[in-house]
């Protein structure tokens, strides 16, 4: 699948200038468990002034509300939003993927993923919108319903739907409630009301009473957990690696992920390699 162009992704704060930039800073330095002086120090500032800053008593610096901002590992679209609540403009760009600007970036990601072939992986934005996959994931998905694979197919979707990829996985109430898990987790961190929609969708998709949720013929010491999928009358088992951009300095790249799914197991390994050859 080629890459193609998503959507912005719904901001976590879009209230932000209402609320000022000092609650906000609390409630980033509070999700982190953080003390005001222990982010003082990291800071090179002092923790009375970041109380000032928190309660409205003083207003930070640009550079103050970036430097907190790196300290407190907040989410490069809200770094923007902090500046917004302090009373600056955004710092990070948000580029179109399409944009020519970003061809070097789409031509590296497409390098990369289809060199991870016989091996799937794929290429999501926050929304979990699919902007890039590799043979390796059309393998997976053939036979899914169209309706689902277009125009702007969501990897959520596509493994949880009763059409999708669900009524397939032989681990299906485990992998459900992992991949449940890490939704909830980014929410809890990013606030997206797109995220939190797609989020209770995908929760309410119905789990068959006979869902499989079985184990292996044989016992097998995964050093992860797994995602068993059955393919032409066998089962694969995958482990699923999630890579993100270090330092990005624009919020469409900084929220991109690459995701590749390694064989868990020899026999599975052995069958991709087989369809490769």
């Amino acid at each position: 699948m080629a890459i193609v162009a998503s959507g912005p992704a719904a901001s976590a704060t879009a209230s932000a200038a209402d609320k000022g930039v000092g609650p906000l800073l609390r409630a980033w330095r509070e999700r982190r468990r953080i003390s005001q002086l222990e982010l003082a120090l990291r800071a090179d500032s002092s923790a009375r002034h970041i109380s000032f800053i928190e309660t409205g008593r003083s207003r930070p610096s640009e550079e103050m509300v970036l430097r907190l901002a790196e300290h407190l590992d907040v989410p490069v679209r809200e770094r923007n939003s902090l500046l917004l609540a302090a009373g600056y403009a955004p710092h990070y760009p948000e580029t179109p993927l399409d944009d020519p600007a970003l061809d070097a970036l789409r031509d590296g990601m497409e390098r990369l993923i289809q060199g991870y072939e016989p091996y799937p992986a794929l290429v999501v934005d926050a929304g979990y919108t699919v902007v890039a996959a590799n043979r390796g994931i059309a393998m997976l998905l053939d036979g899914v319903p169209e309706r689902l694979l277009a125009p702007a197919p969501n990897a959520m979707r596509l493994t949880l739907h009763p059409q999708g990829l669900a009524p397939r996985i032989r681990n299906l109430r485990e992998w459900r409630g992992h991949l449940l898990d890490q939704m909830r987790r980014q929410i809890a961190l990013e606030r997206s009301d797109q995220l939190r929609a797609l989020y209770e969708e995908v929760a309410a998709y119905p789990v068959p009473e006979d869902a499989p949720d079985d184990e292996p013929a044989e016992p097998v010491a995964y050093f992860a957990l797994p995602m068993r999928i059955e393919h032409d009358g066998r089962i694969l088992s995958f482990v699923s690696s999630i890579s993100t951009f270090n330092t990005p300095m624009d919020v469409t790249v900084a929220e991109l992920a690459i995701e590749t799914f390694l064989p868990a197991d020899p026999a599975t390994a052995k069958y991709l390699h087989t369809l490769a050859g």
